[in-house]
């Protein structure tokens, strides 16, 4: 795939970037090494004034990243303010608690003294995917630096320009040139930087086929991984919950990103004594999602970020009809080859459907019905992945007590499934392994080093 920024909105490409050779991969690659010797010596405090600084950037800069993000992958500009804004926020939290995450902890065994130390495990590739050009990235890098490691930024090729725009931030803000850089390469160097042992360790955002890939690879090689990959999130309507605020809440959650998200909820479990009024609500506010070109300010969806995403998921609405599917919402691509994607609504979700067991990366609702809360719980679990869930409720016990149930690394009861630095992040099954975000998200890349002291001759004579 070329490594250009297409305008999904316009179908024009703006850039084209040549990609890295080996030779010149290899380079970078060789200086972050030298870098992962010199970065770790730093104190916190000089890393965490680095990562404020970056997040001043981020916001001084956030309208040119948002036109950026507008551009090459089609994100309303509002929205793209709003990433950049998270991606500052982020940069601040790991600026303020990086160093008390890693801090030695004590553990009483039969030494002197014995403790936890958390070392850095020196280069990170970091291979992202296109939907949150920034914040993807961020939340990855920020625990990273801090805690040491040096990173390189293999992205995704119709987003280069967001990606060089991120290395001149973290420039910009004093980071050593050689402790982040973006490679403009194609995944057959990716193959090749894993093999090489100066790579320490890989994280990957992006689909289930991209995580067997690089996870097979860099279990060959014996490195450590994080995958954060697709989720078909289940969003659990029951019959006692608030169903007007319950369908606003999911009109939200499905076009976030226009549908492009891992975590927006994509499987609609309602109860039946409610399904009927969930939908027509759920109709009224996809429909008021107004979309337009992205560089508009009153634009609230703009198109899929590349024409085939849309061929793709067009394929998938219309065999899941053909095996069952009933549309409640008529919408969808109006050309093939285009790449605007109006919501659409699927009822009558069967086995056998390509809208039960596939995820569908764009504004398409699917709604299954529930014959209880036992039967919902056996809904949103019958799934392979496992990133995100949503429960409502009119009762807060009963929506711990199904989100105990469901097997995902999160579950929002009565709120919008989203991501956040003071919680972690990442899946089950096959929506990955390993956590961004939080204390546990900066603990990835470290060596968990157990250390022992014992008494010396004297303690030892002094209790004999």
């Amino acid at each position: 795939m070329p490594i250009e920024s297409f305008n999904p909105y316009s179908g024009r490409v703006l850039r084209r970037f040549k990609p890295f050779s080996w030779a010149k991969t290899v380079r970078i690659l060789a200086q972050a090494h030298r870098a992962a010797a010199a970065w770790p010596t730093t104190t916190f405090a000089h890393r965490a004034e680095v990562l404020r600084r970056a997040a001043t950037l981020l916001r001084e800069r956030r309208h040119e990243l948002a036109r950026l993000m507008a551009l090459e992958m089609g994100k309303p500009v509002a929205d793209g303010r709003a990433e950049a804004l998270k991606c500052a926020t982020c940069c601040e939290y790991y600026a303020e608690h990086a160093e008390g995450f890693l801090r030695d902890e004590l553990i009483d065994t039969d030494a002197a003294r014995s403790f936890i130390s958390y070392q850095p495990l020196g280069v990170v590739l970091a291979v992202m995917p296109w939907n949150f050009p920034l914040w993807q990235v961020v939340r990855f890098a920020a625990p990273a630096l801090m805690a040491g490691n040096v990173g390189l930024l293999k992205h995704a090729s119709n987003v280069p320009q967001c990606a060089l725009a991120l290395e001149k931030i973290f420039h910009d803000a004093g980071l050593p040139p050689a402790c982040f850089r973006t490679l403009l390469i194609g995944s057959e160097l990716v193959e090749k930087l894993i093999a090489d042992d100066r790579l320490r360790a890989v994280t990957l955002t992006g689909s289930e086929g991209a995580g067997s890939a690089v996870a097979a690879l860099a279990g060959q090689h014996i490195k450590k991984t994080v995958l954060e990959l697709g989720g078909s999130d289940p969003f659990v309507v029951l019959a006692d919950a608030d169903v007007a605020l319950a369908a606003k809440t999911a009109a939200q959650s499905r076009m976030i990103n226009a549908g492009q998200s891992c975590i927006a909820a994509k499987r609609f479990i309602v109860e039946k004594p409610v399904l009927k009024e969930f939908i027509n609500h759920l109709k009224t506010h996809l429909l008021a999602f107004r979309p337009g070109n992205p560089l508009d300010e009153d634009t609230q969806y703009g198109p899929l970020a590349r024409p085939d995403l849309a061929d793709e998921l067009t394929q998938q609405v219309q065999d899941s009809v053909a095996q069952g599917a009933k549309v409640e919402l008529f919408g969808g691509q109006a050309t093939p080859g285009t790449a605007l994607f109006r919501p659409m609504i699927l009822s009558n979700i069967k086995p056998g459907q390509r809208a039960y067991t596939e995820e569908f990366f764009g504004p398409v609702a699917l709604v299954l019905e529930a014959k209880n809360a036992a039967d919902a719980v056996r809904l949103a679990n019958d799934s392979r992945f496992g990133l995100g869930a949503a429960v409502w409720t009119g009762s807060p016990e009963k929506g711990e007590e199904m989100a105990r149930q469901i097997e995902s690394g999160a579950v929002f009861v009565n709120g919008l499934v989203k991501s956040m630095p003071e919680l972690p992040f990442g899946g089950v099954k096959k929506s990955g392994y390993g956590r961004e975000l939080s204390y546990l998200g900066i603990r990835e890349f470290v060596n968990q080093k157990s250390v022992w002291i014992g008494r010396s001759v004297t303690q030892q004579a002094s209790t004999e």
